[in-house]
C-alpha cells in the first residue's frame, strides 16, 4: 500500500486550493499563515513535486494539484457529507414508545397534539404492539399485564376497574338498556389468544359473583383494538379498562352496562427500557404520560 502523505499537508492544500489564498486557507484552519505555507512545502517535498505555479502572483494550482484537488475533493466531500448526516443525527432528539395498538388508539392518539405541544424539540416515533408479538425496542415502553415486569420506573397508568361496555345501536337493536340486558342474549367480544394476559369474559364473571351463560354468543379478535371497533360497530358487548374508552363514554359512543364492576391486578403499565433511563427527555416524556393517565376522569 502506497504510504500517504501527513493529513495536515493535505488539508492545508484542500484549504488554500478551493479558497485560492493562504490567508483564508489559515483562517478556515484557524492558524497562521506561515504554518499554512510550511504544510503545503512538506507535502510539496513528500510529493517530489510542486503543487502550485509560483511564477504567477498569487500562485496558481498547476496539473499535479489539480489532480490531487480532485481526488481530495472526492474524499473529503464524502467525509463532510457523512460528518454533516452524524452532526444532525445527533441534534434530532427522538424519543420511541412501544405501546398496546389499544393504547396507541384510544388513549395515546388522542393526547399526542398536547404531547407533542409539551416536548416541541422532541421526535415522537410510537410502535404498536400486539399481544403475543415478540416485544419490539422501544425508550418508553407501556405494556399490558401483570405489574413486575422489571422496567426502569414503571408505573400502573390507568385504573383497574374493568366495565361492560356496548354501543347504543347494539342495544337498541336486541331492545335493550344499560339498565336493563342480558348476558344470554347478548354477543361477547373477546380476546381468547390474550387469555393469560387479558382479563377475559370468565375471569370477569367470576369477579363479579356472576355464571357466565353457558350458550352466549362469542367473537373473538387478536387485538383489543379489533374488539373495540367491532362493538363501536354494534356487533356485540365487550369489557373496557377505567379511562382508556372514557372520551367515548362522555360523547355516548359507548354506554356502560349497569352491571358489577370488577377490579383486575392486570392493567396497562408503564416504564423505561434497560440503559434509557439516564435521558431526560425519556423520563420527562414518562412522567408526562403518567401524570395524564393518572388526571383522567
Amino acid at each position: 500500500m502506497e504510504r500517504l502523505p501527513s493529513f495536515s499537508g493535505l488539508t492545508a492544500f484542500y484549504a488554500a486550493a478551493r479558497h485560492g489564498t493562504l490567508t483564508a486557507a489559515a483562517d478556515e484552519l484557524n492558524v497562521s499563515q506561515p504554518a499554512i505555507s510550511r504544510r503545503i512545502a512538506t507535502l510539496e517535498a513528500d510529493l517530489g513535486c510542486d503543487l502550485f505555479d509560483r511564477t504567477h502572483r498569487p500562485a496558481r494550482i498547476n496539473q499535479a494539484g489539480k489532480d490531487l484537488l480532485q481526488a481530495l475533493h472526492s474524499g473529503f466531500g464524502q467525509i463532510e457529507d457523512v460528518v454533516s448526516q452524524i452532526r444532525k443525527a445527533a441534534e434530532t432528539r427522538v424519543v420511541t414508545v412501544t405501546a398496546p395498538s389499544g393504547f396507541v388508539g384510544f388513549w395515546l392518539i388522542p393526547r399526542l397534539g398536547e404531547l407533542e405541544q409539551a416536548f416541541p424539540d422532541v421526535t415522537i416515533r410510537i410502535i404498536s404492539q400486539e399481544y403475543g408479538e415478540a416485544v419490539r425496542p422501544g425508550d418508553l415502553v407501556v405494556r399490558f399485564g401483570l405489574q413486575g415486569s422489571g422496567l426502569d420506573g414503571e408505573q400502573r397508568l390507568l385504573s383497574d376497574e374493568v366495565y361492560a361496555a356496548a354501543s347504543p345501536l347494539y342495544l337498541t337493536r336486541l331492545g335493550m338498556t344499560p339498565q336493563d340486558y342480558e348476558f344470554s342474549c347478548m354477543t361477547l367480544l373477546t380476546m381468547e389468544a390474550a387469555r393469560s394476559q387479558w382479563h377475559d369474559w370468565p375471569s370477569w364473571f367470576k369477579s363479579a359473583g356472576q355464571r357466565m351463560p353457558k350458550r352466549a354468543r362469542v367473537l373473538d379478535f387478536s387485538s383489543y383494538a379489533m374488539l373495540v371497533n367491532a362493538g363501536l360497530a354494534g356487533q356485540g358487548i365487550f369489557l373496557a379498562w377505567g379511562g382508556i374508552l372514557d372520551s367515548f363514554i362522555e360523547t355516548g359512543a359507548l354506554l356502560r352496562l349497569q352491571a358489577p364492576t370488577t377490579t383486575s391486578a392486570r392493567g396497562y403499565f408503564a416504564g423505561l427500557r434497560d440503559g434509557t433511563g439516564a435521558q431526560e427527555d425519556v423520563r420527562r416524556i414518562l412522567d408526562w404520560i403518567v401524570e395524564k393517565a393518572h388526571s383522567s376522569p
